[in-house]
């Protein structure tokens, strides 16, 4: 019984010195005591050191690593530079990449072990990608035992533990493989299970979101054959289908997955038989997409095998191609370059690419016409704000020059004003003022003449005769008891007639009143 794995995978162990053993290193730094920039040496000196001097020795490390950071122009080329940082959840910058190194989907299926085992011996590296460790180190241990696989080959195989469900799980699986191949076929996924075109899309995205360079794909044209003949299963599959929540996709409907991928591709499709039937012994025939008749020979697993290695030696002639594979007892053997440099591009993939730059362009030409149209609802919004600001502007304008207008008048009143009183100051003499004051002070027993304003009454006044002012006794009065009388209206006689005139003396800051009166 095979022992329990802690790992997700393992590394055959037929040889003493395994890839995979882990023992603890020590890090050394061995530096010079001169020079202004001494030169850093990680691990063991060799004996045949060019610098001649004697280095310490340390047995433990036997794979020496080395930097002279003297000769480092710059430290921050120690630095790795990351592309894209913000690209997402990516898998491929976590390791270097390995051109030597193929991940196989599906190991452990009819036509997957077949290229695994015909990898190893084009000196490839495998990362077999198998549903149970267990079981696939028991059987590669017995591919040892039975010289299926040398001793050499299996150091060069290394089993990961990888299902189709999981697309992150793949991407971790494929780990610094450059290329990934995987077989769509009714006993693909381990011996008796099948892998859909749905689970080989799972790892066609894994391959891309791990930055593999090359994907072949097989397909068997017997997956449809593959039916048990039983009522019960067909049935189940019915339902099955019926009550999914995805429906399986078609092979077509896959291939346009792969096209929209940026994934190099060839899409092999072919009808696969077993090693032992005669169809072995044919030659392949690679042809383009639709060429190949129902009547052509099928191909061996061991033929499908070789030729997926011999795309994988030479990948530049087979990228982005879709073929048809069949043999023919009366084809002539060809090299891989030759069955292929005949095949066009698949041309799916340029028409994807033209028609997402279209889709691309149009978009940004909607996203300018949505800017220009924003623009534009605001150049207008901006033309009615400035007319408004010219109407304000204009209403400013008029209330300035009634103001000014008021202020001028009342500028003009004012110094009118100002000039009166200045005329008044200047017919003004306080000198004047005062000896007046003091004339009238100093004859106090003049009397106050009194200026008649009519001519007529100050000419009968000059006529009168002085008299003297004669002064009665007071008398005793009693009150009488008759009733008072009423007094009786006087005779209306001829009413005096008043005239006024009215003038402004010293500049407007006096009025004086002339009343004439007529007797």
């Amino acid at each position: 019984m095979a022992p329990t794995l802690t790992s997700n995978s393992f590394l055959l162990n037929t040889t003493p010195h395994s890839r995979l053993t882990l023992k603890k290193t020590r890090l050394t730094i061995f530096a010079k005591q001169a020079g202004p920039f001494p030169s850093l040496r990680f691990g063991k000196s060799n004996d045949g050191s060019s610098s001649g001097e004697p280095q310490p020795d340390d047995s433990a490390n036997t794979n020496p690593l080395r930097f002279n950071f003297g000769k480092i122009p710059d430290v921050k080329s120690l630095i790795p530079a990351v592309s894209n940082p913000s690209s997402g959840l990516s898998f491929a910058n976590s390791r270097r990449k390995d051109p030597g190194t193929v991940f196989v989907a599906g190991a452990t299926g009819q036509a997957g072990i077949r290229i695994a085992q015909t990898l190893l011996r084009e000196g490839f590296s495998v990362r077999a990608g198998v549903p149970e460790l267990g079981s696939a180190q028991e059987l590669a241990r017995l591919a040892v035992q039975y010289k299926i696989i040398s001793n050499e080959e299996s150091r060069r195989l290394n089993a990961v533990e990888s299902t189709f469900k999981d697309t992150e799980s793949i991407a971790k699986a494929i780990g610094n493989a450059s290329k990934v191949v995987v077989t769509i076929g009714p006993t693909e996924n381990g011996p008796t299970s099948e892998v859909s075109p749905s689970d080989a899309l799972q790892v066609i995205q894994a391959a891309q979101l791990a930055g593999v360079g090359h994907v072949a794909i097989i397909c068997d044209g017997n997956i449809a054959a593959a039916s048990t003949y039983n009522v019960l299963d067909g049935i189940s599959s019915f339902f099955n289908n019926l009550f999914s929540r995805s429906q399986p996709l078609t092979v077509t409907e896959f291939l346009q997955k792969v096209i929209e991928t940026d994934v190099s591709y060839t899409f092999i499709k072919t009808s696969l038989t077993e090693d032992f039937s005669p169809e072995k012994s044919y030659n392949v025939v690679v042809s383009a997409e639709r060429s190949a008749s129902s009547y052509d020979y099928k191909v061996a697993k061991s033929q499908i095998a070789s030729l997926v290695a011999n795309v994988f030696s030479n990948t530049a002639v087979a990228e982005n191609k879709v073929v048809e594979v069949f043999t023919d007892p009366s084809a002539p053997l060809k090299r891989v370059d030759e069955l292929f440099s005949a095949i066009p591009e698949d041309g799916r993939r340029k028409a994807y690419a033209e028609s997402l730059a279209k889709v691309k362009a149009e978009e940004e030409a909607r996203v300018a016409a949505e800017k220009a149209r924003e623009a534009a609802e605001a150049t207008k919004k901006l033309e009615q704000e400035v007319q408004k600001l010219s109407e304000q502007e204009a209403r400013a304008v008029s209330l300035a020059e009634d103001a000014q207008e008021k202020a001028d008048a009342a500028g003009a009143s004012v110094e009118i004003l100002l000039n009166k009183a200045k005329d008044f100051g200047s017919g003004l003499s306080w000198e004047k003022f005062s000896s007046q004051l003091t004339t009238a002070v100093q004859k106090p027993e003049e009397k106050p003449k009194v200026q008649i304003a009519t001519v007529r009454g100050q000419a009968k006044a000059r006529s009168l005769p002085s008299m003297k002012a004669v002064v009665k006794p007071p008398s005793l009065s009693f009150p009488s008891f008759k009733p008072k009388e009423e007094p009786k209206p006087r005779p209306k006689g001829k009413q005096t007639e008043e005239k006024k005139e009215v003038r402004k003396v010293f500049g407007g800051l006096f009025t004086q009143e002339t009343i004439y009166i007529d007797e």
